[in-house]
């Protein structure tokens, strides 16, 4: 006689999901707010913004993931800082458009379903979203048998955010004399490690432990540093300040991303040196023998966010920036551009 087929025997454990939650709801429930009408466990998650704080407002959504940069954390066995990750890139590209996060969700996907794990990764998302202040309102853990290796899983995370229609920021007020204000990144973020890994794992063979001298830390401390948050820094520049676009530097470096956000017949002019560049990037150009264009349209090259402001006062917000610790460079100036001329030119 056959044994008897369960869930269970199949690879899906519904005790060891139990326990999952049971970990992460004191976590999450940190991140509520009066906003957040329901607890996790419901079918679905309510949430009750302010009404009275805006004119017409608008609610602004991204979704996004941390990519093969989780390898690393698997790598290193450390999972309290991808989460970080996720919500970083998912709450800097809502904050380019002025939107202040309101609420987000997880979704956590492994082969096998480990509690423990589950509680660090929820760690870091839980620390992303305070950075961030914004609620952790839902998510879900699917466990899926033979469809990722033992000890991998994948993460997606949501965001939903909110502006005035009159505020939203699409760089349509963007002109020629605006000055470009770069945001230091916190070094690779989330992007590029496809690349990285084939570099440093493949080619050099360089252990995770190995001290770089340059960066003071190992090579694993330098590739999992979490993507830097900057929504309380943007928030705080626009009580005081109109900006007229920004950019999330990710996937495509800065030429991709600036060049999204600038008007017909403007151009960016990015001058060469105009700020510090970490010490991984130098270290990954010169033992990969990576072309300058190439390290510019893979990487952040040591900026993570893009400001174009008014010149009358881009002095004030240099220096309100530097008061709410962030390290700010000028790198740049819009000018008029010409039939068959770049977006984004480097001098």
């Amino acid at each position: 006689m056959e044994e008897e087929l369960t869930y269970e025997k199949a690879g899906v454990s519904l005790k060891r999901a139990s326990e999952a939650i049971n970990r992460i709801k004191k976590l999450v429930r940190k991140t509520h707010r009066t906003s957040v009408l329901s607890d996790i466990g419901h079918f679905a998650a309510f949430f009750a913004f302010d009404k009275e704080r805006y004119k017409d407002p608008v609610l602004v959504s991204s979704t996004d993931g941390v990519g093969t940069k989780l390898k690393i954390a698997f790598m290193l066995d450390k999972h309290n800082t991808v989460g970080i990750d996720l919500v970083a890139m998912c709450v800097n590209d809502i904050i380019v458009h002025g939107a202040t996060p309101l609420f987000f969700l997880d979704y956590i996907a492994t082969g096998h379903l480990s509690p423990e794990k589950i509680e660090q990764i929820m760690e870091g998302i839980v620390e992303g979203c305070a950075q961030a202040d914004c609620a952790i309102v839902g998510g879900e853990m699917a466990e899926m048998p033979d469809f990722y290796k033992p000890g991998e899983y994948d993460l997606a995370g949501f965001v939903v955010g909110i502006v005035d229609r009159e505020k939203i920021i699409d760089g349509s007020e963007i002109s020629v004399g605006h000055q470009i204000i770069g945001l230091a990144s916190s070094g690779l973020h989330s992007n590029g490690y496809s690349l990285v890994r084939k570099l440093f794992f493949e080619q050099l063979k360089w252990p995770l432990d190995k001290y770089l001298e340059s960066c003071q830390c190992t090579l694993g401390e330098e590739l999992l540093k979490p993507t830097r948050i900057y929504v309380p820094a943007i928030l705080n520049i626009l009580k005081d300040f109109r900006i007229a676009g920004m950019a999330h530097i990710t996937g495509g470096g800065i030429p991709e991303n600036l060049s999204r956000i600038l008007p017909k017949g403007c151009k960016a002019v990015i001058k060469k040196g105009s700020w510090k560049i970490p010490p991984i990037f130098q270290i990954i150009q010169q033992t990969g023998k990576i072309k300058e264009e190439e390290m510019i349209r893979t990487f952040n090259c040591g900026i993570g966010l893009i400001l174009v402001v008014n010149a009358k006062y881009c002095d004030e917000v240099m220096d309100r920036l530097r008061g709410l610790k962030e390290t700010p460079y000028i790198i740049g100036e819009i000018l008029e551009r010409k039939e068959n001329e770049s977006i984004v030119e480097f001098v």
